[in-house]
Formats: C-alpha cells, sequence, structure tokens
C-alpha cells in the first residue's frame, strides 16, 4: 500500500478493501533517503493499527538499494540508506524489512554475494539494538541480479556474521521467472523442500502472491493479476492451501490504479482459491 500522505495512510488503504495483512514502503521507495517519521506521524500510525486487526504489516526496503554492487558512491549510499530504513522501521514496529539481494554489476555471482553479505554486516553492526530482520526476497534473475536461485539466499545466510537478523520472501511470480516451476503441487513441493533443505521453513517470513506475465525461465520480472499470467489460478490454489504455510503473510505487488480495485478483483479471487469467505 501507497504511503502517499504518511504510513497510517498506508493502513487505512488496507482497512478500506479488507486487507489481512499491509506491505508498505518507510519512504519514498525511489529515494536514497528521507524524513524519519515525526511524532504526530507514529502516532497516527499506532492508533491505526490498534483500530485494525492485521495479522501482519512488514516493510519493503527502497529499490535503489544494491548492496552487491562493487564499491563504488552508490554502494556506500546503499548501506546508509538500509541503515536509515531500519531506523524508520524500528520506529514503525515492523518485524522485517524485505530486500532484493542486488545486481553484481557485471562483478560475478561471488563477488556479488560477499558484497551484499559484507553490506548486511555492516548495516546490522550499526543497528545492533534494533530487532527488526531483513527477508532476502528471490528475484527473477533479470540482468546480474542475484537472487533467481534459492541457493543464492541460503549463501548469504552463511556469509553473515548475524545470520539471526534475516529471513525469507518467497516471491511467486520471480519464482517462474527464474526457472521453477509451480503450476502444479509437485513444482511447488519441490520448491518447498528445496528451501527447507536450504535454510528451513522457520526463515520464510512472507510471500508475494503475484502472477506472472512472462514464461516459465524467462529471468523477466513482469508482474501479473492473479490467475490471468503463466502460473494460473490452480497453481496459487496449490499454494494458498498450504498447510505448512497457513499463518504466514502474503501480499499482493500486481498492477494497481489509486481506486485500488485490482487489489479488490486479486484478493477475492485469492480467497476463493482458498475456500474463504470474501471480506467486505
Amino acid at each position: 500500500m501507497s504511503i502517499s500522505g504518511g504510513a497510517w495512510r498506508a493502513l487505512q488503504r488496507g482497512r478500506s478493501i479488507g486487507c489481512e495483512c499491509v506491505q508498505l514502503f518507510v519512504k519514498n521507495n525511489m529515494q536514497w533517503f528521507g524524513k524519519p517519521p515525526s511524532p504526530r506521524d507514529l502516532a497516527l500510525y499506532a492508533n491505526e493499527l490498534r483500530g485494525n486487526s492485521f495479522s501482519r504489516v512488514f516493510g519493503h526496503a527502497g529499490y535503489l538499494i544494491n548492496l552487491a554492487a562493487p564499491p563504488s558512491e552508490n554502494r556506500a549510499r546503499s548501506v546508509k540508506s538500509l541503515i536509515q530504513e531500519i531506523q524508520f522501521a524500528t520506529a514503525l514496529g515492523l518485524p522485517f524489512l524485505v530486500l532484493h539481494p542486488g545486481a553484481h554489476r557485471g562483478a560475478g555471482r561471488e563477488a556479488g554475494l560477499e558484497n551484499t553479505a559484507r553490506g548486511l554486516d555492516e548495516v546490522f553492526a550499526a543497528t545492533k539494538k534494533s530487532p527488526v530482520r531483513i527477508a532476502l526476497e528471490n528475484t527473477a534473475g533479470q540482468g546480474s541480479s542475484l537472487g533467481n536461485e534459492l541457493e543464492d539466499l541460503a549463501e548469504i545466510y552463511e556469509r553473515v556474521k548475524r545470520p539471526e537478523r534475516l529471513g525469507v520472501c518467497l516471491d511467486t511470480a520471480h519464482l517462474f521467472a527464474a526457472g521453477y516451476d509451480i503450476r502444479t503441487a509437485r513444482g511447488w513441493n519441490a520448491v518447498v523442500r528445496k528451501a527447507s533443505s536450504l535454510f528451513g521453513l522457520k526463515e520464510v517470513l512472507a510471500f508475494h502472491l503475484n502472477d506472472s506475465k512472462t514464461d516459465l525461465g524467462s529471468r523477466v520480472d513482469r508482474h501479473e493479476h492473479i490467475g490471468k499470467g503463466k502460473i494460473g489460478k490452480e497453481g496459487f490454489r496449490v499454494i494458498v492451501n498450504d498447510p505448512r504455510f497457513r499463518t504466514h503473510p502474503g501480499c499482493l505487488e500486481t498492477p494497481k490504479e489509486k481506486d485500488l480495485h485490482e487489489d479488490v478483483e486479486n484478493l477475492a479471487v485469492l480467497r476463493r482459491l482458498a475456500g474463504k469467505s470474501i471480506r467486505k
């Protein structure tokens, strides 16, 4: 949900369409730095949170942040920006921020993974009093992006000094575009088994529920409305009915306009697939 007008507005928007959980940015997602939430904004946010029954509210890190890049001015900005975002998330009481592992920019996978781990070490050292975790998100693998293989996420776990500050967010469109065929129960269970063996299912904190405009293994990141993409409704039926993740939050990152009617439609589809009544 958009935080235009303040983070508390994101909760209002979520409530207006019957969301059970909300993902938000803690600042403008296309700027390096932002102003910390004011006492008034924090009070409004807390009041809105108390007045709703969201199962979970969590954050997503800004899109400019790239810890995997070789040493540069923007790499240094990325570290400082993530430190600030964790500080903002702490003030809002968010449990974790979803973060893309980054792109190595031609330096190679090994160098990229090492840069990401070192960057996270810097960030965690600077925010050691914060309980906010970083949920590494799998990616489609577009360009030089890391994370299209679940092994990349496990490798980052192995390299950081504070792995307890990490978690994982699984994006369905990214899994599919990266080559994981989750259109069937067999394919989905294969992904879950791999995640379990690499970093453990207890590390999975959330899901991004997005269909894919692009084909299996395309490595092109294009989200589509639920059931209208290449994964299809039957694939999502399996995912949303998996008892292993019954209490996990799942957020939409599908295309939408300001009136949020697409979110309403996508939520209705997912709830029907899960055999749940549609909230109004």
